[in-house]
């Protein structure tokens, strides 16, 4: 099968981290044909998706991780499966791309869906859920972020449309900066922002889950540092083994069928203590992480549910 991945520059790859690495390392082990796709080289003739890729091949050499090719042209035809991994932010680019895609084939399975990209806001869309998330406040109102503040008194602050542990505060009651942080995450009130009541057991670490097809396929505590209160990987934190409590698991049954039904394949929940903070679709990480404290191949697993998935859309055209 030929795999196509929009990700971003193949000289950002981190070896030992990038969850996008891992998978193509795993569809390469698998047999496939890999081909990496730049943002912007999507195009639509005449009502046909055409790809202007190179034919890669990953390697296990930290010092060369992928070999490039020939560059070619494929059509939306000749796909059996895209995997969209560029990072986040979700701006025009990212949405164009989404809009493009669409247009495939029912034969070639985009992961994640398109559609449920533009769905899902990975912060916004989890508010839904209010018995599964923290207290939670969507504004640009400085007036009822500091009525928040005042009601909750602690409270972490973020913008709706970060990543990798961007511009997030932890806010107190009477904290003279709160001003100053709210108008930074905000640009000065015209942004909006999401502020949600401070979970206590953010102290020990917050806890990502990796779903595919809504199942868990396996978990990682991230850890801050002495010298930030930010768990997430990107910004300095580090990871320890955990489990999937049963708490956990009703988070997860919660969240499934509505996964399903957008079409979300591969995604990563973060959980703080009994809740749940945010739903990741763009570009799901800590892959590679769950394998080594877990001592698995998980990217297999993705694989060969992709496989699958392929498969079963193969025959549905016949």
């Amino acid at each position: 099968m030929k795999f196509v991945f929009l990700m971003d520059p193949l000289d950002s790859i981190v070896v030992e981290k990038d969850t996008s690495y891992i998978l193509m390392l795993g569809a390469h082990r698998r047999g496939h044909e890999i081909y990496y796709l730049a943002p912007g080289n999507i195009s639509l003739l005449e009502g046909s998706v055409r790809f202007r890729v190179e034919r890669v091949t990953p390697t296990t050499d930290s010092n060369a991780p992928v070999i490039t090719h020939e560059a070619t042209i494929l059509t939306g035809g000749d796909v059996a499966a895209v995997f969209i991994r560029t990072d986040p932010p979700f701006d025009n680019d990212y949405l164009a791309h989404t809009w493009l895609l669409d247009q495939l084939p029912a034969s070639t399975l985009v992961i994640n869906s398109p559609s449920g990209l533009r769905t899902v806001n990975e912060k916004i869309w989890a508010t839904q859920f209010t018995d599964i998330i923290p207290r939670t406040l969507v504004t640009r109102s400085k007036a009822d972020f500091l009525d928040f503040l005042n009601e909750e008194h602690q409270l972490i602050l973020k913008p709706t449309d970060g990543y990798g542990g961007q511009s997030i505060f932890h806010v107190k009651q009477g904290d003279s900066n709160a001003h100053v942080m709210f108008e930074t995450v905000t640009a000065a009130g015209t942004r909006d922002a999401i502020a949600q009541a401070y979970v206590p057991e953010a102290s020990v670490g917050d806890k990502r889950i990796l779903l595919l097809a809504g199942e868990p396929l396996g978990a990682v505590l991230r850890v801050h540092n002495d010298t930030d209160h930010r768990n997430n990987v990107f910004a300095g934190g580090s990871t320890e083994a955990t489990t999937i409590t049963q708490r956990d698991q009703v988070i997860i049954d919660t969240l499934k069928p509505h996964l399903a039904e957008l079409g979300l394949l591969f995604v990563g929940i973060d959980i703080i203590g009994d809740r749940l903070i945010e739903v990741n679709v763009t570009s799901p990480t800590c892959l590679q992480e769950i394998n080594r404290l877990e001592n698995q191949t998980l990217e297999d697993t993705i694989i060969a549910s992709v496989e699958a998935l392929v498969a079963e859309r193969v025959i549905c055209q016949h």
